[in-house]
């Protein structure tokens, strides 16, 4: 079968033949109609991702929708080593499949089921999010942020703030619910980047902060959890959620005095935070809520044989997904 292969662990899938694999007791042989290049499937692939097999040869793809052997459309995740979800065919066990609905297409559903998932699972499972709280997406203009915009101004968040380092982006949200944007410049380039940010984030916080779902880490988590601390009222709880770390930076200095003088409250969200029936479950609220929520997400299909060229140059948006055959 045709099907994106890594040779080692980092390598850049290539496009090749890979031996098909075969339905068993429990597991599901899935004929594949798309597959979306998310930063989870590209990490997990190529060996990096904690959840990762690291078994080589193999084929690239955490995820994706197709068919069963007996017809059923579903979205899949996590398919069984060495197969992977970017191929003609994959391997999945039975209780790692959700239904697609009627109505829902085949891109769509495999672009917007992991970063959906993120963001629901992160606002639900994790921070609890109710009606009338003010929440606080920090890196808002990548694909899982706008989605996290969009799904707390859909649970009855009161006001949902959007950070960002590019401000055009940040204004494209304020249609999708934004109520507040906040443009950051950070790094060794702007060295009062990391101050200005913390000044206009005090003068926000100060009249109110409830939930902060952090998609980038590095620095601008830390000014964050920083200004929590200089402006959050008296032991008012605040939910940072960990989620992801586009910023690529791994590790912070986090100052004890800012844990110390505020009742913030850190958290993680993804595989082995929540229980993995949950992420499914927080798979199919997004598919149901796609219509009520007005969910968007921009696609960009590209074929199987351009795998190689995409997986190194893919934007940020629209989310490449790649269609199969």
């Amino acid at each position: 079968m045709k099907a994106a292969i890594i040779t080692e662990a980092g390598k850049t899938p290539i496009c090749g033949e890979f031996r098909e694999p075969t339905g068993c007791e429990g597991k599901e042989l899935i004929t594949v109609s798309a597959s979306a290049l998310s930063q989870f499937s590209k990490s997990r692939s190529s060996g990096s991702h904690y959840s990762s097999d690291r078994q080589f040869p193999s084929v690239a793809g955490a995820d994706g929708v197709g068919r069963t052997a007996d017809g059923r459309r579903v979205y899949f995740v996590l398919p069984e080593a060495p197969y992977g979800a970017i191929a003609e065919k994959s391997l999945v066990r039975s209780k790692q499949c959700v239904a697609v609905p009627d109505g829902l297409d085949d891109v769509t559903a495999a672009a917007i089921a992991n970063p959906g998932m993120s963001a629901w699972a992160a606002l639900i499972e994790r921070a609890h999010v109710q009606p009338g709280e003010t929440a606080l997406i920090n890196g808002a203009t990548g694909t899982a942020g706008r989605l996290a915009v969009q799904l707390a101004k859909y649970f009855g968040a009161g006001k949902v703030i959007a950070t960002g380092r590019n401000e055009s982006d940040l204004q494209e949200l304020r249609s999708l619910g934004a109520d507040a944007v906040i443009p950051f410049t950070l790094g060794a380039c702007y060295p009062l980047g990391a101050k200005h940010y913390e000044q206009v984030l005090v003068a926000e916080f100060a009249q109110g902060i409830d939930v902060v779902i952090d998609y980038l880490w590095g620095e601008s988590a830390k000014t964050i959890i920083v200004a929590i601390a200089k402006a959050v009222e008296d032991a008012k709880p605040v939910r940072f959620v960990h989620v992801g770390g586009a910023s690529r930076e791994e590790n912070i200095e986090l100052p004890g005095a800012a844990l110390r003088s505020s009742a913030i409250q850190l958290m993680g969200s993804g595989l082995k935070s929540i229980p993995f029936p949950k992420l499914l479950d927080s798979i199919r609220n997004v598919f149901e809520a796609i219509p009520p929520a007005k969910l968007q997400i921009a696609t960009k299909t590209v074929p199987l044989s351009e795998v190689e060229e995409i997986w190194e140059n893919a934007p940020g948006k629209p989310r490449a997904v790649f269609r199969i055959p």
